[in-house]
Formats: structure tokens, sequence, C-alpha cells
């Protein structure tokens, strides 16, 4: 085994075992989140009377390290405990029309729109193919509204072409993103996008319980603050038993405070990307992603995953024909690697802190496999 450090200046942050290409189902997080969640929980611990005060100050913070990493502002940006209460908050606010979603989206794309559609709101639409563009022109009608997709697809890593879906869709249309996939580690125009989601535990190595939404003008304008609680209007601490306008910007998004603690984590998380730059991470990863997919054609495995560098991200899926994934799942964990299995392939997702051992023990695997 080789012994190559990641990316300098980001993987000595990290601990992972060098076989783990999990990162699309979970980062582990680094030793800056885990010292940010101890000094918070630590904090609290020894409660004073300025002691909540300072510990929320961590989500400002957090927000402008999103806001900056999104190329936006911070009034534009709410943290929220995961992607999916952004994408219900799209969905329950957006007005009456249709909404074009890949029918292969993760799931946490589709049951907002389901819901909002159960309550005589948006009507999804289901694309039946990937979302390029040309799909997505060829889609739209008068009656669609918007258009709802993950920046990378979950099973494949293909990465959307947001700029030329954006120019597709027009200035008419919002368009919504999931960037659970690609937040922190794709390089991509966000401002291309009305709503940009994104939870923490994947690319961004937060842990759980953290993430973020940043809404354009344009969402702020459209969608109607329909699930706003009481942390997100006007006078927030102003008790005086009455309703309270939503907030002029994207804390009407906010329902109840968060945990400071995973807001400290948060911010730690973001910063450390911010630090490191998202271009040199995406560089690393897609020199590692190259590497894997040779390793895999070496051992006569078929890529599932876009091949061409401007079409993909940090996952390579791939099967071995004639071989059950849960056999080569199995000779991969005894080469102490770490995949996603799925019932028809196996996924491999590299970040920057991963290293040329992890491929070469990818590479010994499957040629065990093949043997």
């Amino acid at each position: 085994m080789t012994s190559e450090a990641g990316l300098p200046g980001y993987a000595e942050h990290f601990s992972e075992p060098e076989g783990y290409l999990d990162f699309a189902r979970y980062g582990p997080p680094s030793r800056d989140v885990l010292d940010a969640t101890a000094a918070a929980l630590a904090q609290s611990a020894q409660a004073g009377h300025t002691t909540v005060n300072e510990l929320m100050l961590a989500e400002p913070r957090a927000r402008a390290a999103a806001a900056r990493l999104a190329g936006t502002g911070p009034a534009h940006v709410v943290l929220l405990p995961n992607a999916s209460t952004g994408l219900f908050h799209a969905a329950f606010g957006i007005p009456k029309g249709t909404v074009l979603v890949p029918a292969a989206d993760f799931p946490a794309n589709h049951y907002p729109w389901r819901r909002s559609a159960a309550l005589g709101r948006a009507e999804p639409r289901w694309l039946d193919a990937a979302p390029t563009p040309e799909a997505v022109d060829k889609a739209l009608t008068d009656v669609v509204v918007a258009v709802s997709l993950s920046a990378v697809d979950f099973r494949t890593g293909y990465r959307a072409d947001l700029a030329a879906i954006r120019q597709v869709i027009g200035e008419d249309r919002l368009l919504i993103v999931d960037a659970m996939q690609a937040f922190g580690v794709a390089d991509l125009p966000w401002d291309a996008a009305d709503v940009v989601v994104a939870g923490g535990q994947k690319w961004l190595r937060a842990s759980w319980a953290t993430g973020f939404a940043a809404l354009s003008d344009r969402a702020l304008e459209r969608l109607e603050p329909t699930l706003t609680g009481w942390t997100g209007v006007e006078d927030v601490a102003v008790f005086d038993d009455t309703e309270h306008p939503a907030a002029p910007d994207a804390l009407r998004w906010s329902i109840t405070n968060l945990s400071p603690v995973t807001a400290a984590a948060f911010a730690a998380a973001l910063e450390l990307v911010e630090t490191v730059t998202v271009r040199a991470i995406a560089a690393h990863v897609a020199q590692r992603v190259d590497e894997l997919i040779d390793a895999v054609r070496a051992a006569g495995g078929e890529i599932l995953s876009p091949v061409a560098p401007a079409e993909r991200a940090g996952i390579v899926s791939f099967r071995l024909p004639g071989t059950d994934p849960a056999a080569v799942a199995k000779t991969l964990h005894a080469h102490d690697v770490t995949p996603s299995v799925r019932a028809d392939s196996v996924r491999l997702s590299a970040h920057a802190s991963t290293t040329a051992g992890a491929v070469d023990r990818v590479r010994q695997a499957l040629q065990s496999v093949r043997a």
C-alpha cells in the first residue's frame, strides 16, 4: 500500500481509515468539528447569564460562511437541520403549478412535491431522463413554474449543468437545487439557482443535524413563507400574543432555534472548506475518481458513472458483470474498503483526504474478485 497523503493542508484534519470510500453516504467529520462540538457542549455545561447568547453567535458565523461558499450574502442564507426541511419549505411555499422533477432523483426531492400536491399546491411532473439541459427544455410547458433537481445524482455522480438549465428555463421559473452531493466538493455556479439546500453530514463533513438553504431575491419574492415559525418573523424577541410578519430575508424559513452546538460544528466545517478552497478539493477528488475508474476498468468492471470530467463529481458507480454486488462489497470489506452497495451496483466516493492507498486497496480487491 502507498502512504501518499491527501490534499496538503486538508487531509491532516481528518482521521478516517485509509479505505473509507463512502463520503456520498456520510463524511467523517474533522478534528476541527469535534473540537468545536466539545467546546460548545463544555461551555453549555457551565451555563451562566451570558452563556446562551454567546453560544448563539455560532449561527450567524455559520450563515456567513455558507453564504460566502454559495456566492451570496448572509441575508440570503438560513441554517436548517437538514436538506429535506429546505425542500419542504420550497414545496409548500411555491405557487400553484407544475414542478419538473427527475423521476430517478433521491427520494428527498420527491416527497415534498408529493405532499405539496396532496394539499392542492404544486404538482410534480416526473422527468424520465437525466436532467440534461436538452431533456429539461423538451419537458417544459407553460404550466411549469419550477424545476427541482439534485446538483449531483446520488446513484451515478452525474453533475447537472446548472448554468445551462437556468438559461433553458429562463427567468420566469424557479430553479430549486438539492446540493447534498455537491456543495463543498464540486465547483458549481450556485448563483444560477433560486434555492440551494444542503445538509452537512456528507461532503461538508460537519456531521448530522447541520445544513442550510440559500435563497435568491426571486425565491424570496415568489415563495410563500408557509412554514415560518416563531423564529422566522420580525421582532422575534417581542412576545405580544400577536402574529408577526415573516422576516424579509431568508430567515423566514426558520421554524425554531437550532442547536448552537451543531451550528458551531457547521461553522468549523464550512470554514475549513473555505481555507482549502472548493476548487482545490474538487481537483483532488477528480484525480482520485480518475484512478478509481482505471482500477474498476482494469478488473473488467462496467462504469455506470459519467467518465467525462465536466459531467461527474466524486462518485464512481460500477458493476462487475456476472458478479453479485454483495460479493464485490464483501471482498472490498476484506481489503478494508468501505463502499455503498446497491442491489445492482457498487458505489465508491472519494474525498480530498482520500489517499492513493485507498485506490490500491480497491485495485487489489477487484483483481482478487476477477481471479
